[in-house]
Formats: structure tokens, sequence, C-alpha cells
């Protein structure tokens, strides 16, 4: 320790608990802030420097004071991979020479004082080298001979002068904060993607009445037109006969049924093997080739459990728990029972032989042209594992992408991010009210979460269909719709029920009745009154304005309606205005506040607004303007902000 180092860094963030990194997309900024003081009143600099941790050099950002000895720089990250960064700072001599001098009346600076900062400046230039070091000498000669602090002020403002000065800081006075935080750098479909899910071995009417991976081709150029980018299928591999659930979950399954997907594994094969029922290998490459050439990619389900027919069963049994009995133990989230999956045992002593070979089974999709992974229910698997696993699959690949499917408490998924997962669900499905939204949004953005936790909102999933879609009719359908995909630019919907209005639940629970899980279904595409052309539009907004493709860029308006919702979307020239009652059954109006002076508006002129989801255009005057949304014909509103209106011809017209 140098005890000549006086001044202090703490508190540099962003922070990720635990060391995790900092999750960013190429061409997006990093905004760093410090603590950074030093005892008495002398002043300080700070600096941000980052690398590629390929790059040996740190690049170097000047910080700025934001007031109370916090400072504050940024740095783009343009490529996919892996970015360090730290801060360092010291106690700057010559600016607080300058800053006391310039308290002082003119009359009270002397030849003395210009002779002291010749002297530090020339201090500078003997670190310096080049031309700077030539530059730094010529100036402390000019301010020997200068006559006047007035002059000596302007040699020492001169741009190259002040460069210098923070260029070449005595090292023995600086600190460097010790730990190096990282980023890692992921491809641009971590922040916004729009997935979309479907079970290929239900009847794809109207084309085929076959549910196989060749039939199922068919609807791709429809998910494609719809505005997708990600096809999701549940698992494709052979389903376990032990155990079979019957339709609607019950215990004992008829000849016919094709049991859930999830019970993985039977003497057909397992992880990485497809169910000769969906078809072959090469029926799933032709679907992957099909859903690329459409520009989509295809997300495969990781679901890291075993029917009781799974070949591991046989070849592996030490890999799962036996009852005294000599049964195996089935899964159970009490009070449910999985009779028809076996988890693995992970605390097992053969724990390196099954990562192992459920890193060969991720890494064999992988080499089949998969980069999308949804992974069902990781936070019933070690946090330790999925670190590792996704650590050596993405340095291997680092386009590969995790979704954690993961409804579990909140410290268990804020984990799962931290430790590689890319996106997350997220418990959007059940926030329903203002307040509930507003809080769960300003969690997911303002808070250390932003930095790290991409969320993917689903309105509806094979396991959940939400009261609010049971009961609300098409209104629920389409405000849910809108939230997700406005709130989060990252949004997912389970097809077929969603766009057909399917809201027929068990009895008393969130759970599909017929549910798709536990049998074929035959599914009228073409159903009257069916939401594929309002998704598509929907997808086409999103996909057309770059304010819906960030998630953190979100400001909630003053609205004087808690049944409805306000917030506004910006980046950059693009803003929007986002409205949407959250009461499927009455029509709803509301007074809302647009900041308009932030927006670069003034009150007194009027603006037009355009519903992109309605095609309406209304004009609105000054900050506070009224709103009515009926559910029956249009539950939301997203209007593009037109800022500008000229007069001529004493007409009005937009541009």
């Amino acid at each position: 320790m140098d005890g000549r180092v006086r001044v202090v860094i703490g508190k540099v963030e962003p922070c990720v608990e635990e060391g995790g990194p900092v999750r960013r997309c190429p061409g997006e900024e990093v905004r760093v802030s410090a603590d950074v003081f030093s005892d008495g009143h002398d002043a300080v600099r700070a600096e941000l420097l980052y690398r590629p941790v390929a790059q040996e050099e740190w690049i170097a950002v000047p910080m700025d004071s934001i007031g109370n000895d916090r400072w504050e720089g940024t740095f783009r990250v343009e490529a996919r991979g892996e970015v360090v960064f730290t801060v360092r700072a010291w106690v700057d001599r010559l600016e607080t020479l300058l800053r006391d001098l310039r308290k002082k009346d003119p009359g009270q600076v002397g030849e003395v004082d210009c002779r002291i900062l010749a002297e530090e400046v020339r201090e500078i230039s003997l670190r310096a080298s080049g031309g700077d070091s030539r530059a730094l000498e010529k100036a402390a000669a000019e301010l020997e001979a200068s006559g006047s602090f007035q002059e000596a002020d302007g040699i020492l403002g001169r741009p190259e002068i002040l460069r210098c000065s923070w260029c070449y800081p005595d090292p023995h006075l600086v600190r460097l904060f010790p730990e190096s935080r990282s980023v890692t750098v992921e491809r641009r479909k971590m922040r916004f993607s729009s997935w979309y899910e479907f079970f290929p071995r239900s009847a794809c009417l109207p084309f085929s009445r076959e549910g196989t991976l060749r039939e199922a081709r068919l609807r791709l150029g429809e998910i494609a037109r719809m505005g997708f980018d990600v096809v999701y299928l549940p698992p494709i591999h052979p389903i376990g006969a032990s155990g079979r659930k019957g339709r609607n979950n019950t215990l004992v399954a008829k000849p016919g049924d094709p049991g859930s997907p999830w019970a993985i594994g039977s003497a057909l094969g397992g992880h990485d093997a497809v169910d000769p029922g969906l078809g072959t290998l090469d029926d799933l490459r032709e679907f992957r080739t099909e859903a690329e050439s459409l520009g989509m990619e295809v997300a495969l389900d990781l679901a890291f459990q075993c029917s009781p027919d799974h070949p591991y069963i046989h070849e592996h049994p030490e890999w799962f728990r036996w009852r005294p009995d000599g049964s195996i133990q089935f899964a159970e989230n009490p009070p449910k029972k999985y009779e028809d999956i076996v988890p693995f045992n992970f605390e097992t002593p053969g724990w390196k032989a099954l990562w192992e070979e459920l890193l060969r089974i991720v890494l064999f999709w992988v080499g089949e042209g998969f980069r999308v992974f949804r992974v069902d229910n990781p936070h019933t698997k070690p946090f330790a594992f999925w670190k590792w696993l996704i650590e050596e699959v993405k340095r291997r690949d680092p386009d590969v992408l995790f979704l954690a499917e993961a409804f579990t408490r909140p410290k268990v998924m804020k984990k799962l991010a931290r430790i590689g997962f890319c996106q997350s669900y997220t418990y959007f499905t059940w926030r329903n009210t203002r307040e509930e939204l507003e809080k769960y949004m300003r969690e997911l953005t303002e808070s250390d979460m932003a930095e790290y936790f991409q969320p993917n909102f689903w309105p509806n999933t094979p396991d959940i269909l939400p009261e609010f879609l049971q009961f609300g009719g098409r209104p629920a359908f389409l405000i849910r719709m809108v939230l997700a995909a406005t709130l989060s630019s990252c949004w997912g919907l389970y097809g077929p029920p969603f766009e057909l209005l399917v809201g027929e639940a068990l009895n008393g629970r969130e759970e599909y009745l017929d549910s798709e899980k536990f049998e074929i279904k035959t599914w009228d595409w073409d159903q009257r009154g069916n939401l594929r052309e309002m998704i598509a539009r929907m997808n086409r907004i999103r996909s057309q304005n770059p304010a819906l493709q960030e998630t953190r860029n979100i400001r909630f308006l003053e609205c004087d309606n808690d049944n409805i919702i306000a917030f506004l979307k910006s980046t950059g020239d693009n803003t929007l205005l986002v409205v949407v009652s959250l009461d499927p059954f009455r029509t709803q109006s509301c007074n809302v506040r647009l900041p308009l002076p932030e927006l670069g508006m003034t009150t007194t002129q009027p603006f037009m607004l355009h519903d992109l989801l309605g095609e309406e255009k209304v004009i609105w005057h000054g900050e506070w303007n009224s709103l009515g949304l009926d559910p029956q014909e249009l539950p939301a509103r997203i209007f593009s902000i037109r800022k500008h209106l000229r007069r001529e011809h004493d007409f009005d017209y937009f541009l």
C-alpha cells in the first residue's frame, strides 16, 4: 500500500450479486457510476476503464461528477463476448491549484502562483511522451512567462493541455478499484424476440389431419406471417408408457392416449431421439430449415427428467432415487404427483457422469443447428450444474440462448438469471391490476434486476390458463396480448388456445380443460373470431417501432382511473403512448397526462396521435387529455406521437 494514495472509490455500479455479469447486446451502453472522494477539499478525477477480456490494454473514459461525490461514465459494447470494467481515480493537484486560484481576486494571483502552475505542468510532461510531452513543456514555459492569472488560465484551458492533464496522472496517487466487473454481450435475440408455442402432434387442419413434424411444417408460414421469430416445440422425444397419464391428467391412460411429452423416454430412445409418431430426425431437420428460411428459429425444450421407461433407468440406476420396496421414486410437488415422470438424483455419487451426459444431450442438439432452448423447471436442478452447463455450451457456441421456465420464488428466479439464463419467465401471468403491473415493472426495470434479468412475458402456457382469460372473453385476450407485447421486449404465447380464445378450465383451477398436454387436439385454425390478424398487427407494430424492442425504457404516466394503465416507451426519436383498459367488461374513461416539455413539445400547440392498433387518429391539446376505451371494440391504444403540426393554406396537417 502506498500511503500517498488519498482517493477513495466505492459503490461501483452496476454490480450484480455474487459477481454475476451484466447483460447487454451489441450497440447497447453500460452506464457505470461510483462514489469517488478524498479527504480535504482537493479536486479528484475518475476514469472508467473497460476492455474485452481478450484484450490487455484498458480503454479509458473520463467520468463526470453528478453531485454528492458520485461520478458517472458510459461505454458502448460493440461485439458479442465478455467485457470487463473497473474504475480508477486520483487527487488532481493541477486542477486543485486552478480551482483555488479562480476563487481569488485577480489582484491576489501573482508571478509565484504562475510558477507553481508551471512546475506542476512540467511534472506532468515528465510522465508524458512524444508530442504530449513537448506540448506540456511549452505550456510550462509560457506559464512562467505569463504576467497574469487570466493569461495562465487561458494556457491551461487549451484542449490539448486539458487532455494531457487527464492522461498522465501521477501513478503514486492513483487508486484502482480492486474488483473488475464483467459484461456478457449476447446476440440481439436475447433482448427482442416473439415466441410461438405449439404441439406438432396435434392435427394441422386445414392442411392435414396428421400430427407429425412433416405436416406441422405447413403451419410455419402462418406463424411467420403473424410476426413470430421463435417457434417453440414442447419435447419431441419418445414418450414412456409406464404411469402414462390419460386425458385431463387422469391416472389411467386409455388406448390411444398419447401421454405427456414431458414424460421422456422409452425403448425407442431418450433425450437425443425423436418420437417416431412425430417423424424422424431428418423430419426435424427439415422443420428447422423451413423455419429458418422464414426468418424464425426453432426452440427446443430441455426437460431433464425421465419416464420410468427411459433407457437411463436400466443403464444408470445410480442416477435416480429408489424406495425401500425397490420401486423408483417418481416426481412429486405435494399435493401434486407425477407418476409418469422420474427426476434425476443430482446428489448421486455419480453426479459427474450425469452432468457430462446432460451436457452431451445439449451439445447434440446444438450440433443439429438448434441455438435456442426453453428449459423446463430449471429451479429443481442445482444452480452449480446450470452454471457449469451453460458456460460449457456457450464456450463452444456463444450464440446459444437459454430461457428459464421457472415460475418459482423470486430469489431463485434471480439466481438462475445471474448464473447464465439470458431470458426468464415471470410473474406477469398473474399481475392484473394497475398497481401490480406498475410495481412489478419498476422492479424489473429500476432495480439491479434490469442489469441481468431479461423478462419474457407469456399471457398463457400449456400449464397455466389464468382466471383473467377464463372469464374475460375476447377483450381479456386482447388486453393481455397488448400488455405482454408492449411492457416487455420479449413475449410469447401458447398459440392455438390463445388465437382461438380458449378459456375453458378445470373447475377451480388455472389449468386447461381437455389439456393438449394429455391428448391430441384438432384445432379449427380458421375458427370465426380468431385473433390471428390482431396478433400479426401487434408483432408488426413491435418490429416497426424500436421503442418496443427494449424493456427498461418505460415511463408510467399519471392517469385518473385505476382501471386504465398508461405508459410511454421511447427510443431515440421513436415515442409511443400505450393506454390499456384493465377491465374486459365495461367501458372505461380517463384523463392522461403527457409530460410534453420532456418530449420536446410545447404545451400550447396541438399534436396528433396515430393509433397503430386501431388506425384511429386524434388531435390532443396540452398535457391533460381524455380517452375512452370500450372493451367490445378495442380495449387498448398504441399511439405514435406526431410531435409537430404546421399550418399551410389555413389547413393543419401533420409531418
